[in-house]
């Protein structure tokens, strides 16, 4: 595992209260505009901090796959999910960005939030070709990450971090249309875009 993956060890740092000042799931989720019944694949879901608000947003109808590298941050969420309130359209499932344990053309939207500074070059290529893959005709991609003119903490060091400018120019050349980006709380920024059939 690369020595930018956030590991499991420091999970708690998730759950803590002080991430919705700075991080509110409401900002991100208001900029996505979710249907209900939308189904989500969540790459690096973590222990849910996102999906299990999109799970409600979308209800019943929709869908979200949790995917994460780590089972032990898998296994934190599926504790989360054994409580009595949690919602049940959620399926953990063990997998790396660039290579999506999913079939073809099933969600509507592939969400990255807080691991597109972790990945390679090539697995930046990898994740977009998977993200393609598994999204529906006109499905679209949304990366939340850090921004570069804000310091650590919160966040990884300043030169693991990509510009938004970096992520929409990657996004464009491989042929996504309609590239936007939002910044977020105080740290972050959101790109989102609607994905090609194929990325080559």
């Amino acid at each position: 595992m690369s020595d930018r993956v956030f590991n499991h060890t420091h999970a708690h740092k998730l759950e803590d209260p002080e991430r919705l000042k700075w991080m509110p799931t409401t900002e991100v989720l208001s900029r996505l505009h979710l249907a209900k019944g939308a189904h989500i694949a969540d790459i690096g879901a973590g222990t849910g901090y996102f999906a299990i608000p999109m799970a409600k947003a979308v209800g019943d109808a929709g869908h979200v796959l949790a995917i994460d590298l780590q089972p032990e941050m898998l296994q934190l969420l599926q504790q989360k999910l054994d409580e009595p309130d949690a919602p049940v359209n959620i399926s953990p499932r063990r997998g790396s960005a660039s290579k999506l344990p999913l079939e073809d053309r099933i969600v509507d939207l592939v969400f990255y939030a807080n691991i597109w500074h972790e990945l390679e070059e090539d697995d930046q290529d990898a994740a977009l070709r998977e993200a393609a893959r598994v999204a529906v005709p006109g499905g679209k991609i949304a990366i939340l990450d850090w921004r570069r003119d804000k310091q650590s903490p919160p966040g990884p060091p300043q030169d693991h971090r990509i510009a938004a400018e970096t992520i929409m120019n990657l996004l464009q050349t491989n042929g996504c249309h309609r590239v936007a980006c939002y910044n977020i709380g105080e740290f972050s920024y959101l790109v989102t875009a609607e994905l090609p059939q194929d990325v080559g």
